[in-house]
């Protein structure tokens, strides 16, 4: 083969390995798996170092034992024991997104010593900062470039080092971890274990994609879809995932139908009643999605401090009355200029039953839009986790049933 044969042929090979990893992304780790089937570990191997650690570890769970450990003696050393390390750890810890730390010197290790090492590790890995261990591999202090390159030469890593670190645990949830670095902005963070022994380091760049992508599953959450559920995902599987939400919401839907039944004689001698169902519906739904969204950001970011939840669902309440009433004018005006559209000699009452069913249900709604994830959260299941059909629910229940509540007993018909 001539030279500029096999040159088009690698590159051919390059876009093939560039598409088979953006696929890769876009499904599930057990279907990204399959792509993998047939491919040789020291290529897997290559394609798991280009993605972040804490996918890396979903793939490696869906493996079989046989290509895993493949995949193992293929990776370097240092590699394969960081990946099997990280699997000790929970999904959503730190411990899940480490890489192994390559930069790690003696703090009696001269400057001079210390550039001529990285001269080295700098070919096949990228290195951001240094870190002094002990003897024991406990944290001591990092070296960034900068000092390394205005120091002398002749000067030990403990004289220049910054010590005092800022460390995170492996352990750690990293929606706790972000609360920390948020400020920091660090491009990399060591991760120590109880003991100060440096265990791994994580990049600030994957901590906010991982982070971006638990944040943009949130929406689908809120409404039944699981975040495994992507563009790629398979019809089937799509299926699997979103129907049982669909029958739920279903079995919701008929608890609000229940509600409108038992008032059937209400609306059967005030046809004009059902006009404004939606209406009611539509804005004591819309005051709750508002107080959804605002607690569910406040929970994601930790700004909903622990014993703080009273003054949230107070707030919400407050402001679902004066929404509720400011909209309530607007829709007891129009119900009334309908009712008397219509001659109805009750139109005066029936735009003061809206006005009326608007505030209490937008008070409702508000203390539900708050109250759901906190509970939901205290529960111990995730805050978002369907909790736009718990508040349609919710939602419908109250404001339907308080209008033709209300309806029944002050208009005379």
């Amino acid at each position: 083969m001539s030279k500029q044969a096999a040159t088009a042929s690698q590159e051919v090979t390059e876009e093939q390995r560039k598409a088979l990893l953006a696929e890769m992304l876009q499904r599930p780790a057990h279907e990204a798996v399959r792509l993998l089937e047939n491919k040789p570990a020291d290529f897997i191997v290559k394609l798991l170092l280009e993605l972040n650690p804490g996918t890396v570890q979903e793939l490696l769970q869906e493996f079989s034992k046989k290509q895993l450990e493949q995949i193992l003696n293929a990776a370097p050393p240092e590699v394969s024991k960081q990946w099997l390390y990280n699997q000790t750890y929970p999904e959503g810890s730190i411990g899940r997104l480490m890489e192994p730390v390559l930069a790690v010197f003696s703090p009696k290790l001269s400057v001079a010593e210390t550039i001529s090492k990285l001269h080295h590790l700098i070919k096949t890995a990228f290195i951001t900062y240094g870190y002094v261990t002990d003897d024991a591999g406990r944290l001591l202090g990092i070296v960034t470039m900068r000092d390394l390159l205005f120091a002398d030469k002749s000067q030990c890593l403990e004289e220049v080092m910054l010590a005092d670190v800022f460390f995170l645990k492996p352990e750690m949830p990293l929606a706790d971890a972000m609360k920390l670095a948020v400020n920091r902005h660090y491009p990399a963070y060591p991760v120590c274990d109880d003991q100060g022994r440096l265990v791994g380091l994580v990049r600030g760049q994957v901590m906010f994609q991982v982070e971006a992508f638990e944040i943009s599953a949130q929406p689908g959450s809120m409404v039944g879809v699981e975040k495994e559920v992507r563009l790629a995902t398979p019809w089937g599987r799509s299926l699997k995932f979103r129907h049982p939400w669909l029958q739920f919401n279903l079995l919701t839907a008929f608890l609000a139908a229940a509600v409108v039944g038992a008032f059937q004689g209400t609306i059967d001698k005030l046809v004009i009643l059902a006009l404004f169902l939606p209406v009611l519906a539509g804005q004591s739904g819309n005051t709750g999605c508002q107080a959804l969204a605002v607690t569910l950001r406040g929970l994601t970011l930790g700004e909903l401090k622990r014993g703080k939840e009273k003054v949230l669902v107070m707030k919400e309440a407050w402001l679902g009355l004066l929404n509720g009433s400011f909209v309530g004018l607007t829709a007891g005006l129009g119900m009334y200029i309908t009712a008397k559209l219509q001659a109805n000699p009750a139109a005066l009452m029936l735009g003061f039953v809206v006005f009326l069913a608007m505030v209490a249900s937008c008070v409702a709604s508000g203390i539900s839009g708050a109250m759901i994830p906190i509970t939901l959260k205290r529960l111990g299941f995730d805050p978002a986790t369907a909790s736009s059909i718990f508040l349609t629910t919710a939602t419908d229940v109250t404001s339907m049933g308080l209008f033709l509540w209300l309806a029944t007993i002050l208009v005379r018909t």
